[in-house]
Order: structure tokens, then sequence, then C-alpha cells
């Protein structure tokens, strides 16, 4: 359901945005997949800043590079090319996130986690007391210090305990005692 709202956002923003219009149409169109698919029609490069602009116009200073740097516990830039450029990574990963965050979300819900955030999803991963009371039964409190052991039980099955009895040497085809026989090539037992 969110995504259903996020989608209509997503729609009504184009719809308000008269650059975004030429590039998308909420009206069915009868042009094939295939032809729809074959032109990107939205790319990322779109939320980064123009290559030719001008770093004088950065929002980051050295000095701020080199003190998130020193904050980070990062290497200060070794010269002035590097210090060039990581502020013009930085100046564009910023201008990324400025443009996301323009993009209008109102009535649309937050997104929690990746996965199923329906009521009985959530009922099924809520841990409560009745989940686990066969794990507090399985515990005692000893000691002086009061702390909460495991009681010994009965070793878990395995799913392929009656296909092997954990005697390593029942499907040797040659024995000597309590070890296993095997031939080499000159016909000499080891």
């Amino acid at each position: 359901m969110a995504s259903y709202r996020a989608g209509t956002r997503l729609w009504q923003s184009i719809a308000r945005n008269p650059c975004l219009q030429r590039r998308y149409s909420s009206k069915p169109q009868n042009a094939d997949i295939e032809s729809m698919l074959a032109e990107p029609s939205w790319s990322v490069r779109s939320l980064l800043p123009n290559k030719a602009a001008d770093l004088s116009t950065t929002s980051v200073t050295p000095q701020k590079l080199r003190h998130l740097l020193r904050l980070s516990a990062l290497p200060q830039p070794s010269n002035p090319e590097e210090e060039q450029s990581m502020l013009r990574t930085l100046d564009s990963q910023i201008h990324f996130v400025q443009e996301m965050q323009r993009v209008d979300t109102t009535g649309v819900e937050p997104l929690r986690s990746i996965r199923d955030e329906s009521a009985a999803a959530v009922k099924e991963t809520t841990i409560g007391l009745a989940r686990l009371k066969d794990a507090l039964a399985k515990e005692r409190v000893s000691g002086r210090r009061r702390r909460v052991q495991r009681m010994p039980s009965a070793r878990n099955g395995h799913p392929e305990e009656a296909m092997w009895n954990g005697n390593a040497l029942d499907s040797a085809s040659k024995k000597k005692g309590p070890y296993f026989v095997v031939e080499t090539g000159s016909g000499q037992s080891t």
C-alpha cells in the first residue's frame, strides 16, 4: 500500500513539474514495452551538479573538508589536486542529497524497512512471552551471583542420525583393528 502511495505521489509531482512532463506521461500509451524500454527516460546524472559548475560556489570550504577528515580519522589530502578532487566529490554528494530532499513526500508513510509491514507480518515477527516460554523453561538461576544457566537436556536429534551411527570405520572396505587400510599402487598396505 505504501509503494502505491509513493507511486501516486511521484506521478503527482511529475504533473506539477513541467520539466518532467516532457519525459513522462500518466496517460496510457499504445507503444509496446520494448520501444518504451529501448531508451532511458531518466538518469541519476540529472540529480548531480553540472560539471561546468564553478568550485567557488561550493558549500564546503577547504577548512571544513580538513575538519571533517580529522573528525572521521581519515588522512588529509596530500596535495592541492587531491583536495580539489575531494571538494568536488563532497559537493556532488551534497547536491545529490539536496535534490533527493526536494522530492515532495507529503502524505507518504515513511518506510521502516524493506519487508512486509502488514499487521500480520508485524504480529508474526513480534517476540512475546508466549514465544519465550519454552526457552525460559530450559533455563535456571544458580549460584551466589544468580547467573542464568541453560539446563542440561537430551541431545537434539539430527536428521541424519538414522543414516550414520558415528563410527567412520563402518564404511571402510578394509580395516585392521581401529584403523582403516589404504592400498597403494604397489600392492602394499599402509
